[in-house]
This record gives C-alpha cells, structure tokens and sequence, in this order.
C-alpha cells in the first residue's frame, strides 16, 4: 500500500495571486504545510501578512485607489488574471481570484466580492458567470458555508463545482500557553479602527483599574498618536511580525478581539492553535463568526445590533464614547473578567479550541484531503 502511494505523481499547483503583495497568513500557511505529493509554485512571496508600514501603506493605497477609480468610471470587471509562467504545472490554484488561463483551475474564496474588481454590475456579473461555467473552473473552494451559500445565490448554475473547504492552521511547536501567575490578555490587529481598537483601549483601561497588576495587558495595532494620547498607561506596541505574535501568544490566557468588520478573522485561528479562549463581537459584517466560534465553547461572542455597530464605525470620526458604547465596553469588561476569574473555564474553553484546531473543521488533516482530492479530480 506505501509503494502504491509513492507511485502517485507529484501534482505541481501554481499559486496565482490577485496583487502585487499576498497579504494572508492562509498561503504561508497552505504551502507550509501542503498535500501530501502537491507541489506548490510561485510560493515564494508567501511571507503571511504584510507588517511593514510602509508596504502595508503602500498595498492600501494600491488597492483602495484602484477599486476607488474603477468605481467612479463605472469600470467593474471580473478579478480574472493570467499566469504567466516558463514552469511547467499541472493545475493553478488562484489565491482569491479567477482564471483566465486555457488550463484546469480552481479557486479559493473567501467571500463573494471577491470575484470582482469594484462594485458587481448586472455586465460583470454575467462575465464572471462565464468564466465559473468554463470547462477549465474545476472548483470554488468557498471559506465558509454563508461565502457558498452567496456564491449559489448568484451562480446557482455552478452548484456542483462549488465547495466548503475550511482555512487550517498547524498546531504550534508549543502548542499549550505558558501558566503565569498574572492572567495576560491580548489584542493584535493592523485594522484598529475597523477591529474595534478603541473599544478594545476603554476596556483595556477599565479593566487596569479592577485588576491593577494581576493582569497583562498587551495592545498591538497600528494606532493613531492622538489616540495613543489619550490612554497613557496602556503600553501600546506597534506592528509584530508573526513569529514575535506567537512567542506573545505562548504567554497570553484570553485573545480579545472585538472587531466590527471581518471577512473571515484568520488572528481567531491563531489565537486558538495557541489554545487561547476568545473574547469577541459577532455584527452584521461578521456573518462568519459563529461558524468559527462557538458561544460559550471556545470563548464567547456577544451579538451586537446593526444600529450601534453603524456608530461604532463612526469613531474614527468623533473619538467619541456614548452611551450605548460604554453598554457595550461594560459587557466585554463582564465577560473578560469571567475568563480573568474562572480557571476551569479557561481550560475547558482552551481544550475546546485545541480540539477544534487539531481534529474539527480547521485542522490540517481534514483540509488537506478535500484539497488532495479537488487537486486530484481537477486534472483528470
């Protein structure tokens, strides 16, 4: 059975991405930890994600003037590319995107938009319809059962090529956080303003006065310098690249993220390798959290309304704490305290994120036998 296996030729992907800069710690992942008898190309830029400031500027900038003229000229076109490669493979795999290649292809998808270059138009719409029922599409790999059931929705013709396929994320070399005496809490985001940084800062002040030193706090964001200025004693780290962010997480009993807007939110995977319980928010941009987190299992997720998460964007702009914001600061503060107080549901919540990591939905193993197979049945 070994020597039949060791027969099996080496399937060589390319991985094709949409921009100059691969911005996930997803590829670095994949390719890190790869199939079984895969090959994967043009994986050398797959660093995670983007720390520098002024690269992450830089990808920004790029993206957001880009999708900003596109719009404005009512441009909107597929998020098709083409490989252009001397290697030869046997498959591409594209990294967020689409192909235009006369070769067998497949695609991961995190969410929807994600098949268009600015707003989807009724004209787009029918181009990347086009290109999904092209005999060389061999699959979707949606991110998550709601990124299926929109892609279905506006392509119900291609059903049989679209498929869940969880992102996975390896276990750690230590894969249980160190036991401190003090209880450390950490938040770590390059987002701040979208991932609820100033939130996070007033919960993190509340709690500094409640526990004084028998907590931890670590705060690592891109944060504005009025803000800085605003909480002096909360000890604010810039940017970390991920093999510092672990070494942190080695040390860390809670990873609070109430963050507002979120595709997916790979950091929760992270966090949970590390078995770290979580602290977070679920609002009508997170429609994908409760398929990462289960309330009360592996951490908790308090829902938030739509009214109040349309002012919580809003803090950019006034720096302003109101009412309902501190309801909300007051809940979170609830709710860190419990995992601050209660060893036991610290560790059954930790075991439950290990256990989701090493043999659920997220785990290496089960995601690379359906990739293993798509691969396989792909170029058949």
């Amino acid at each position: 059975m070994v020597k039949m296996e060791e027969e099996i030729k080496q399937i060589e992907v390319y991985m094709q991405s949409p921009w100059m800069f691969p911005d996930s710690p997803y590829y670095k992942s994949l390719i890190n930890n790869s199939p079984r008898n895969i090959k994967f190309l043009a994986s050398k830029k797959q660093d995670g994600v983007i720390i520098d400031k002024k690269l992450f500027w830089f990808s920004k900038f790029l993206k957001k003037n880009t999708l900003k003229v596109i719009n404005k000229f009512d441009l909107t076109i597929p998020n098709i590319h083409f490989t252009e490669s001397q290697q030869n493979y046997d498959l591409i795999h594209c990294a967020h995107c689409l192909s235009k290649n006369n070769y067998p292809w497949v695609a991961d998808i995190e969410c929807l938009w994600q098949m268009y270059i600015g707003k989807e138009t009724k004209r787009s719409k029918e181009k990347v319809k086009k290109i999904l029922m092209n005999k060389n599409c061999k699959k979707i790999m949606a991110w998550t059962k709601y990124t299926k059931e929109q892609i279905l929705k506006s392509f119900p013709e291609i059903k049989e090529k679209v498929e869940v396929i969880y992102p996975a994320i390896p276990i750690p070399h230590k894969s249980v956080h160190e036991e401190n005496d003090n209880i450390t809490i950490i938040y770590a985001t390059r987002y701040f303003w979208l991932k609820g940084g100033m939130i996070a800062l007033e919960v993190y002040k509340e709690l500094q006065k409640k526990y004084g030193n028998r907590i931890n706090l670590i705060f690592i964001s891109d944060v504005p310098n009025e803000v800085k200025l605003m909480y002096p004693t909360i000890k604010i780290q810039n940017l970390v690249k991920n093999e510092e962010l672990f070494k942190l997480y080695e040390k860390a009993d809670i990873f609070f993220y109430p963050s507002f807007v979120d595709t997916f939110g790979f950091g929760l995977l992270e966090a949970m390798s590390f078995g770290i319980p979580i602290v977070t928010v679920n609002t009508e941009h997170t429609i994908t959290r409760n398929e990462i987190i289960e309330n009360n299992k592996q951490g908790f997720v308090l829902n938030i309304e739509d009214r109040l998460t349309k002012k919580l964007l809003n803090l950019k702009a006034k720096l302003v704490i109101g009412t309902e914001e501190k309801e909300l600061i007051n809940q979170l503060i609830e709710k860190c305290s419990i995992l601050v107080e209660n060893k036991k549901l610290r560790n059954e919540m930790s075991e439950n994120c290990m256990d989701l990591i090493i043999n659920g939905k997220f785990s290496i193993k089960e995601r690379n036998e359906k990739l293993k197979r798509i691969y396989e049945e792909a170029i058949i």
